[in-house]
């Protein structure tokens, strides 16, 4: 272990387990399933979708990912549990969040009543380096500030922001206040020729899965609209590998069971077929669109998205949420309804001399992301060449 996390501990006021605060005591569960176990059975608590139980077994149950939980008590009381995903990345071995570049908005599973210290994430940090000295570096990426009003004890470690914003729509007094707040009339003008136009192609319903079988009809076509697009694009497909699909097919059928899931799909089917696709995931009073896609034929001018989007965002004032979050990415359809702009955050911690080298790389290769998206010319100009360089659909590369 590289003394980052000596130092780190060392800067808080009392170090951990002290006789003369609170016994902090951090555990590292490196059996997949006593690690999953964990999870499931940590006592109410807030996490960000992506570091729920039901995500992390499904993770678990599908990808087969070489898997650590670390826990965290004090005086014996459970406070966090964060589980991470030991990845190759080339000649590193580096811990991050299950579901890689699909989980966004992390937070980790966090005890209501906790009171997390600096001195306490510290321990975790060397608990994990202690139990598994092969891992270079954690890459905690997209980390979020805050839920429901609780910082983000991760952030307690030295971090900066992410490359990329995360947009979202303030519900706040309902959809009528809403549409008042960002040219209501215009969208609902443009709803009422959508719903015109789609009767005229042969009539339109919006779908919710609930049933298997459902889900595995909205996930395929989805899965199917982003390769499409993906390809079209020229950026690798995300979705590719059979087992991503199959965990979200796992992580979409088991929430149907709860009275109210914590993960929806929704759809647009006009004539019989599905135009439009959402994934959502359900984080307190805030709703969050993981994933969307449209089919690009002869109705995509429509904008069946935008005519989805409408609807779900509706619900969502209906059901009572604060926020529709549209999560990671700045795309001018979530511009349309968004008035929310943060920052997520990446806080990337070297646990041995290889670890430094990983580190530096990355957080220089963030900046320059950064630079290139806040650069309207620059950015647009790296669209393009995507576009010119697009051929067969790609899967996206494995770390190895």
């Amino acid at each position: 272990m590289v003394d980052v996390v000596a130092s780190f501990l060392a800067s808080a006021d009392e170090p951990a387990g002290a006789v003369t605060g609170p016994v902090v005591s951090a555990t590292v569960l490196t059996d997949r399933a006593a690690a999953v176990a964990a999870c499931s059975a940590f006592p109410a608590a807030v996490s960000s979708p992506s570091q729920s139980a039901a995500w992390i077994s499904a993770w678990a149950a599908k990808v087969d990912p070489d898997l650590v939980v670390a826990t965290l008590a004090v005086d014996g009381r459970p406070q966090l549990a964060l589980a991470l995903e030991v990845v190759r990345y080339g000649p590193f071995r580096v811990a991050r969040f299950p579901g890689g570049r699909h989980a966004n908005g992390n937070f980790p599973l966090l005890s209501i009543s906790a009171g997390t210290t600096p001195a306490a994430i510290g321990a975790i940090v060397a608990a994990i380096a202690a139990a598994r000295p092969d891992i270079d570096l954690l890459a905690l990426e997209r980390l979020a500030n805050a839920i429901e009003g609780t910082t983000n004890p991760l952030l307690a470690l030295p971090h900066a922001p992410s490359p990329n914003l995360a947009l979202a729509v303030d519900l706040d007094g309902g959809f009528e206040a809403l549409l008042g707040r960002s040219s209501g009339k215009r969208k609902r003008k443009k709803h009422r020729s959508q719903t015109r136009k789609f009767e005229a192609a042969g009539g339109f319903r919006l779908i919710t899965a609930a049933t298997p079988q459902d889900c595995d009809r909205l996930l395929s076509e989805f899965f199917a609209m982003k390769r499409d697009r993906f390809a079209k694009m020229g950026v690798a497909d995300v979705f590719a590998e059979p087992s991503v699909k199959a965990f979200f097919h796992h992580l979409f059928v088991e929430a149907l069971g709860a009275e109210r899931p914590d993960f929806v799909l929704d759809a647009l089917e006009v004539d019989g077929r599905l135009r439009a696709v959402t994934g959502s995931s359900r984080c307190g009073r805030r709703l969050i669109c993981e994933f969307g896609a449209i089919r690009e034929d002869d109705l995509a001018g429509t904008s069946p998205g935008d005519f989805l989007f409408f609807e779900n965002i509706q619900r969502a004032c209906n059901d009572g949420y604060s926020v529709y979050d549209f999560s990671v990415g700045d795309e001018p359809y979530k511009r349309l309804w968004c008035d929310i702009e943060t920052r997520q955050f990446d806080a990337l911690v070297s646990l041995t001399a290889k670890g430094r080298l990983l580190a530096l790389a990355l957080r220089t290769a963030n900046r320059a992301k950064a630079w290139v998206k806040n650069n309207r010319t620059l950015w647009a100009l790296v669209r393009k060449l995507r576009k010119r360089g697009a051929a067969e659909p790609r899967v996206a590369p494995t770390e190895d």
